[in-house]
């Protein structure tokens, strides 16, 4: 494959992966009476059968090439990249609302290309200090903005989203690196086959929410909200885990962590954008110079990403 292929396709796993991820912002306004332990439970077991069932024609070759230290990582990345990551979430869009929680997280793409960033792979850092710089800029024009917007929650409950979005965002952090990384030395499974598995073992571990979840009291909920609950769950694990998740991980083979990093953005616009469309309004000032400075961002770095190759044909030299 060319260094332009696998650039295009990058780019376009991951867009559409941002697509998906976006509407996992909205699951936590649906479903306001439910508490972020009940969406976490709920959306990943619906993964877990989705992705048993999705796995089954290949299963017991799957399973027969998993090692000790598969299992170990598999369960150790579904904890932070999705159970963990999720609760935080939920906990930060019902207390501080999606901009909040959206600006906050939208701050990936700046904490998974310097984390990940190693000598020699990709574009340096020093290169990459402006589109960072951009994304940067972005986040904060949409910090302003809630607090111009005078549409936050009490103080109180403010703080406890902030420290939400604060744990999801340095979960997905780590996630989003080590998975990378993992990926990349891990021959013997394909991106489609990773996410299937982390969808298995993520559906076998929050079998042991249940109890906390659903059966230790809580507010009692009618036929009609069960219904929208576990159509909302099944959605997310459909659309955010196993589409999502997948083109994630084919993006992440095909581009380096200092490029898909920052492709994480696209999940920030999507979040933004449905809320837009939720709310039934156009984008204030501020967050369209937001949305604007992001892009800008993202699309520098791909210029800078480009194979030097292509770039030379572009100008005819």
């Amino acid at each position: 494959m060319t260094d332009l292929r696998r650039l295009t396709l990058g780019l376009l796993y991951g867009l559409i992966a941002g697509a998906f991820w976006g509407g996992v912002f909205l699951a936590p306004l649906l479903l306001v009476d439910f508490t972020p332990l009940q969406m976490t439970a709920g959306r990943y077991l619906a993964y877990g059968l989705a992705s048993l069932v999705l796995l089954a024609p290949t299963a017991l070759a799957v399973f027969g090439r998993m090692t000790g230290r598969d299992w170990r990582d598999l369960a150790l990345l579904s904890l932070l990249g999705n159970l963990i990551y999720y609760v935080g979430l939920a906990v930060a869009v019902q207390n501080a609302g999606v901009a909040a929680a959206s600006l906050i997280i939208g701050l990936l793409p700046v904490t998974v290309t310097l984390v990940g960033a190693r000598p020699g792979e990709g574009v340096p850092l020093r290169r990459l200090a402006a589109p960072l710089a951009l994304l940067a800029a972005g986040v904060v024009c949409i910090n302003i903005d809630v607090f111009r917007s005078g549409e936050g929650a009490p103080a109180p409950r403010l703080i406890l989203g902030v420290l939400g979005a604060v744990l999801a965002l340095a979960c997905w952090t780590l996630y989003a690196v080590w998975n990378a990384r993992r990926l990349a030395s891990t021959p013997t499974f394909n991106s489609h086959e990773w996410s299937l598995l982390t969808g298995v073992v993520t559906g076998a571990l929050s079998l042991v929410l249940i109890v906390p979840a659903f059966l230790a009291g809580g507010a009692a909920h009618g036929s009609s909200a069960w219904t929208l609950f576990w159509g909302v769950s099944l959605a997310v694990a459909l659309g955010a885990s196993v589409i999502g998740n997948g083109l994630w991980n084919a993006a992440s083979r095909l581009l380096p962590l200092s490029l898909s990093g920052q492709l994480i953005v696209f999940e920030t616009l999507f979040a933004l954008l449905y809320g837009f469309l939720h709310e039934g309004r156009w984008p204030r000032p501020l967050e369209s110079a937001a949305i604007a400075l992001m892009l800008a961002g993202v699309l520098w770095s791909v210029s800078l990403h480009r194979p030097s190759g292509v770039a030379s044909n572009m100008t005819g030299t």
